[in-house]
C-alpha cells in the first residue's frame, strides 16, 4: 500500500465587516462607561498630591522656624527653605531638596503672617490657578 499524500487546503478565515463593526460598537460602549470613572480619579489623585506637598512644606517651615526663630517672610517666600535668604546663622542645609509646583504646574502660595490667627498661609490655587476659588487646597 502506497501512502497517499493529502494536500490540505488552508481555508482563509477573515472577519466580516459586520463582525468588525460589532467589536467597535462594544469597545465604544465600554469606553463610554469606563472613561468618566477614571477622569474623576485623576482629579482626586492631584488633590491628594497637593495635600501631601503642603503637609511636607509645613513640616519644613516648622523646622525652619525652630532653627531660625521665625518663619520666612512673604518676600523671602518658600525659596527660603531651599537657599539661605540672608545671613541666618542657624539656617541648616536645605529644608527641602527643591521647591515643588502643585500638580497643575502652579507655584504654591505662601504668606507670612497668615490670615486670622495662623502663623502663615500655604495653599495651592487648584486646577484653575487662581486664588480664591472653591478648588483651592490648603
Amino acid at each position: 500500500m502506497k501512502p497517499t499524500l493529502r494536500r490540505h487546503r488552508t481555508a482563509r478565515h477573515a472577519f466580516t465587516l459586520i463582525e468588525l463593526l460589532l467589536v467597535l460598537v462594544i469597545l465604544a460602549i465600554l469606553a463610554a462607561v469606563i472613561v468618566p470613572k477614571f477622569t474623576g480619579r485623576t482629579l482626586q489623585a492631584q488633590q491628594s498630591a497637593a495635600k501631601a506637598d503642603i503637609a511636607s512644606l509645613k513640616i519644613a517651615l516648622n523646622a525652619y522656624e525652630t532653627d531660625n526663630g521665625q518663619f520666612p517672610t512673604t518676600q523671602q517666600g518658600l525659596g527660603a527653605l531651599v537657599e539661605n535668604p540672608g545671613n541666618l546663622i542657624n539656617w541648616k542645609k536645605s529644608y527641602v531638596e527643591k521647591m515643588p509646583n502643585d500638580p497643575w504646574g502652579h507655584p504654591y502660595v505662601y504668606r507670612c503672617p497668615g490670615t486670622g490667627s495662623r502663623d502663615f498661609d500655604l495653599l495651592s490655587c487648584g486646577p484653575d490657578g487662581h486664588e480664591g476659588g472653591s478648588d483651592d487646597i490648603d
